[in-house]
């Protein structure tokens, strides 16, 4: 499978999302992913199914060194003291001796950035988890995030999909050496009706799910982490590596992005980057 390698960590391409998966379902999609050769699973503490992906992580068979895992702590939960407490909670429920990455799910301006990153810090000092990053980080964000790391971050996970504009974030990734991971990568399927991406799929015999993704993970820094109940989904979701988009073809996808195009944006959120 295609990697993006950031600061020697080595990050799939094509990862498996796993919010709203819950119970069984979430394991046998975990399992699911791993048996077809996918090595990539997205988690988090808020998604409340860590165990289950640890039981489909443990019952493939693949070895864990294998596996790359992600997770990530709540917003309510990232001064160092309670993220300390939260990360060992999350490798008790998974069952694993450790996450390959961890992040910050959400900012929070009620917490110092700095003693946050501080306590990332103290996480893969402690080898419970090897890389460490962030999640929905503005590019200002980024930015105040590397310096207090020292360069030690390797992914900001955001929103990112052929209708949103994140042009300032990739700019603040090649300037901080961080991989961006993108979070609805089908903008929950709106891709599928917008005519100058049917056009390519067309040509490529492809769908318009495959093209997103592929518009996505032939970008340099860009990895993709979609979110599917379906094991035809899943396999369908693996045909994105089996082509390429031309530079014609990515630059008419990159001329759709707008600002607009958002489809998640909490109560909770930051003020987003203009277009």
């Amino acid at each position: 499978m295609e990697s993006v390698t950031i600061k020697d960590t080595v990050i799939p391409k094509l990862g498996l999302g796993t919010w709203r998966l819950a119970d069984k379902e979430c394991r046998d999609m975990v399992l699911a992913a791993l048996e077809d050769g996918w090595r990539h699973i997205d988690t988090a503490a808020m998604y409340a199914n860590e165990a289950e992906v640890g039981k489909g992580i443990r019952s493939s068979g693949v070895s864990r060194e294998d596996v790359f895992l992600t997770t990530k702590v709540w917003y309510d939960r990232i001064a160092p003291e309670d993220m300390i407490r939260s990360c060992e909670e999350s490798l008790d429920r998974l069952g694993l001796d450790y996450a390959d990455l961890i992040l910050i799910h959400w900012p929070n301006p009620r917490i110092p950035l700095k003693e946050s990153i501080e306590g990332l810090l103290e996480l893969k000092n402690r080898g419970w988890v090897k890389a460490i990053g962030v999640s929905n980080f503005t590019s200002r964000m980024m930015r105040e995030a590397q310096g207090y790391a020292g360069g030690a971050l390797v992914a900001n996970q955001v929103e990112y999909h052929p209708l949103l504009s994140q042009r300032r974030v990739l700019e603040a990734a090649d300037e901080t050496d961080m991989a961006i991971t993108a979070y609805a990568p089908i903008a929950r399927g709106r891709v599928s009706d917008v005519p100058v991406i049917q056009d390519i799929a067309r040509k490529h015999g492809k769908t318009e799910a495959q093209v997103a993704l592929r518009w996505l993970i032939q970008q340099e820094r860009v990895v993709a982490v979609p979110k599917t109940a379906h094991r035809a989904r899943l396999r369908e979701n693996a045909g994105a590596l089996a082509f390429e988009l031309t530079p014609e073809e990515m630059d008419a996808l990159f001329a759709l992005g707008s600002a607009s195009g958002r489809t998640v944006n909490m109560d909770w959120a930051p003020t987003w980057d203009p277009e």
